[in-house]
């Protein structure tokens, strides 16, 4: 909470609000799905509902609690307009409805409806000002998300052994889920991507009824939840014996990867990151088939800033955790994808996700 106010301080925001789920996680501690946390430079407050009186109590140190009847986030409001030198807050919009804002504003008296609520500046990566907060892990965090991957990669170590020609993609995803469930996860941290055959030219090609073909290549991309923190890893393997060119696209690929990886440090730029991998697939005549960007940040949600992609300034710092996953994909033919988690430490990197990267022949 000190960081956040010290931001706030240099904002000149005497006062935010928070709804964001992670967000409120990130600062309180408190997981519970209904909640909106008031930030001033001195205090916090949360508020809830009476569900979660108890839950609230066991979880949250870093603010008050209060439980109150109506939406928490209008009390939230309220309060920080009843606090002395608060004579406005800040919001997030990418978190916030206009339908919101207006029963925000509806709460509050007449005379501040129009001046009291401000949307919060964005860093100069774009990101919120809680966002860019995120974006860098403390060593608890660190260590959280190593649990993860690492549990992330026993998983995949679990399913190689199931897998075999005529097996539902289906079956192979609730067998993946199952097995994390089994070892310890709160739950996946995205839909289990399974597609097999030519669904593997299908980048989010999420698992169906179709077998496991005699002949092709299989993308498994997958996430557990741990303690709140996510993790994410793609393996594409192969069903069968490739032929050369399925051989030297998976060479490729893993090549691009790997120069991707090795380009993370800090200070580096997320498009130098991102055009060490593109430039690779290019060289190899393969770059019209990268269609998507390189990597993104991934902490309490699966998706967070910074963006690895073309034109993305923002300069690595020790602590961001990123994904490095460059695909190619041939409609109606095959697809492969790669991803590690990538921690970035002032020497350099640590990958996250040790898992073989090798084309792995079935």
């Amino acid at each position: 909470m000190g960081a956040l106010r010290r931001r706030l301080t240099r904002a000149g925001l005497p006062g935010l609000i928070v709804t964001h789920p992670a967000d409120i996680r990130y600062l309180s501690g408190f997981t519970g799905s209904s909640a909106a946390l008031g930030v001033t430079r001195r205090r916090a407050q949360l508020f809830t509902d009476g569900r979660y009186t108890a839950q609230a109590a066991a979880e949250v140190s870093a603010a008050q609690v209060q439980i109150v009847t109506g939406p928490p986030a209008v009390a939230a409001v309220q309060w920080l307009a009843a606090q002395p030198g608060v004579e406005m807050a800040g919001f997030d919009p990418s978190h916030t409805t206009v339908a919101e804002l207006a029963r925000w504003r509806s709460g509050l008296p007449s005379h501040l409806r129009r001046s009291f609520l401000s949307i919060t500046g964005s860093s100069p990566n774009g990101s919120s000002l809680l966002e860019s907060l995120r974006m860098v892990k403390d060593e608890d965090e660190l260590h959280l998300m190593r649990e993860a991957a690492l549990l992330g990669c026993r998983l995949f170590d679990h399913i190689l052994k199931h897998l075999r020609p005529g097996v539902a993609e289906l079956e192979i995803a609730a067998e993946l889920e199952h097995q994390a469930r089994r070892l310890g996860a709160e739950g996946m941290s995205f839909e289990t991507i399974v597609a097999s055959g030519k669904r593997s030219a299908l980048p989010h090609g999420r698992a169906t009824t179709t077998p496991l073909p005699r002949h092709g290549f299989l993308t498994l991309d997958f996430g557990i939840i741990h303690k709140g923190y996510c993790s994410d890893m793609t393996r594409t393997v192969f069903l069968g014996a490739p032929r050369p060119r399925e051989r030297s696209a998976y060479q490729a690929v893993l090549k691009a990867q790997q120069a991707a990886v090795s380009a993370v440090t800090s200070g580096a730029t997320c498009m130098e990151v991102d055009e060490a991998a593109r430039g690779i697939l290019c060289e190899e005549g393969l770059g019209e088939a990268f269609s998507h960007s390189t990597g993104h940040g991934v902490g309490l949600e699966i998706h967070e800033p910074p963006r690895v992609g073309a034109g993305q300034k923002t300069r690595l710092e020790a602590g961001m955790v990123i994904t490095i996953e460059p695909g190619i994909y041939y409609p109606g033919e095959f697809g492969i994808r790669i991803e590690d988690m990538v921690a970035v430490t002032r020497a350099g990197h640590e990958v996250l996700t040790p898992a073989p990267k090798a084309l792995i022949e079935l």
